[in-house]
């Protein structure tokens, strides 16, 4: 029996004084603005988790169920967020909006993901908290939904409650598929695998729409990436980068992209290593004809030696030449 990555090639490659130490093989797809497939390389349409790259299609699910949430707030219930102050205060906005507090977070305590800000909570003596866990602002907006519909509070993330077969279809409509193989994402919200280029042809539909929900989640993630990401992360530069692109990573290096024009991107690196996800993005990016310099440094991250820059992750030439041909 076939293993499922054994058809993906290296997409990036890390070089130490010249010499090629290590790959990182995975898959990518770009989709036309039709959510036809532009080109691909490796198993791209093999199901597979998209773990926190679903969230915009999870923000458009709540919309639909009547979330009544704009601009940083909506930004942060798409969110991966760092636990930077202003992220956890947003977090107990949309609790307080329905009478709640941060004890309704079914969440596990986490520390920050940002080093500054969990340093920050290490000084003053603090520890984990549901509310520093990078999905609160999602969760926070499920519960705003929950709440609104009038269904049950305690039981948000049952695969089988009304908010979640609602999102599931959400994502069934913008993926053009359906989503199956329910999972637990880490966060203890139900997770549904669809193919990469489901995720591709979702981000492209958000990305390009010209008003209704999709919209709304284009434009709170476009116009407030840190709220999305943090303030030092690189999906937040990329945003800043490239005018119109909307972007979001996952767990096991996941990552997707939509272009104004409609185009999706969407890739994942199989052995789930978050270093090369990044590179990859921006190999797939420059090789659709994109260029910052963001994107040269993202396509070009250090390996160091002794504290000193010795080489570099890098997209893998042969293999990213086949994208966008």
């Amino acid at each position: 029996m076939a293993h499922p990555f054994e058809e993906d090639p290296i997409l990036v490659e890390v070089i130490r004084n010249g010499f090629v130490e290590s790959v990182h093989s995975g898959r990518a797809v770009v989709t036309n603005p039709d959510g036809s497939v532009a080109s691909f390389v490796g198993a791209a349409s093999a199901v597979m988790y998209p773990r926190s790259s679903s969230k915009p299609l999870q923000a458009v699910g709540m919309l639909r169920r009547g979330l009544d949430l704009s601009g940083e707030l909506l930004a942060l219930v798409s969110a991966s967020h760092s636990g930077e102050p202003f992220h956890l205060d947003g977090v107990r906005q949309i609790l307080a909006r329905s009478g709640l507090d941060q004890s309704a977070l079914q969440t596990p305590p986490d520390w920050p993901v940002d080093e500054v800000a969990k340093e920050a909570v290490l000084r003053a003596g603090g520890g984990r908290t549901p509310l520093a866990m990078n999905c609160s602002g999602k969760h926070a907006g499920m519960l705003r939904t929950t709440v609104l519909n009038g269904w049950d509070v305690s039981t948000y993330r049952d695969p089988r409650h009304p908010l979640q077969m609602a999102l599931q279809d959400g994502i069934d409509e913008l993926a053009g598929e359906i989503a199956a193989d329910v999972a637990v994402d880490g966060c203890g919200a139900p997770l549904f695998s669809i193919s990469l280029i489901g995720l591709a042809r979702a981000f492209g539909r958000i990305a390009s729409a010209a008003d209704g929900n999709e919209r709304r989640v284009a434009d709170a993630i476009r116009t407030h990436p840190e709220w999305t990401s943090g303030t030092r992360r690189d999906e937040r530069a990329l945003h800043r980068a490239i005018p119109g692109l909307m972007v979001k990573a996952g767990a096991e290096a996941v990552y997707a992209a939509g272009l104004p024009d409609g185009r999706g991107i969407a890739l994942k690196i199989s052995d789930g290593s978050a270093r090369a996800r990044q590179v990859a993005m921006a190999g797939v990016l420059q090789r659709l004809g994109f260029e910052h310099p963001t994107l040269t440094e993202q396509a070009a991250m250090p390996v160091l030696g002794h504290g000193e820059r010795v080489g570099e992750l890098r997209p893998y030439a042969p293999t990213l030449a086949m994208i966008g041909s």
